[in-house]
């Protein structure tokens, strides 16, 4: 299970322009990397699956009561991003928002859940409708949910 404080040890994204982002947000404490032009962006750190090494990336994020919301689109691919599929066999997670660090419980949202929230963060990030049209798996949205 990953925890908040794997986020100082996991392995970053194998795409560099993450793993840029992610080291920035991290190293300024999240005072850095966390807003861009009104998208908000965490740090999220899942266990890998194969390795059971911690792994981290930036996603970009809503809200839904004290849940943090994050969609698993990969742009459009056809298969589910790593990060996904790891907390899929492990859905303890560590997590920075800005400057709050915290573990948290990862879980797919239900269809009806995903009804409400699929246009509450294509409105945060319009491209998520051109990913989803993209490829013909339903992109999953994820609800982190903060234990801690």
């Amino acid at each position: 299970m990953a925890v908040a404080d794997d986020l100082d040890r996991a392995t970053d994204s194998k795409w560099d322009w993450v793993a840029e982002h992610t080291r920035k947000y991290l190293a300024s404490g999240g005072t850095e990397g966390h807003e861009s032009d009104g998208v908000y962006t965490l740090v999220l750190a899942t266990t890998g699956r194969r390795t059971g090494e911690a792994r981290r990336t930036c996603l970009i994020y809503g809200t839904s009561g004290a849940d943090f919301v994050v969609v698993a689109s990969k742009g459009g691919a056809d298969e589910d991003p790593a990060w996904f599929k790891n907390l899929q066999a492990d859905p303890g997670v560590g997590a920075q928002v800005g400057t709050r660090r915290f573990t948290a419980r990862a879980r797919v949202a239900s269809p009806e859940e995903r009804e409400t929230l699929w246009p509450r963060m294509v409105r945060i990030f319009p491209l998520y409708d051109e990913y989803a049209q993209k490829t013909d798996r339903v992109i999953p949205i994820v609800l982190l949910t903060p234990q801690d």
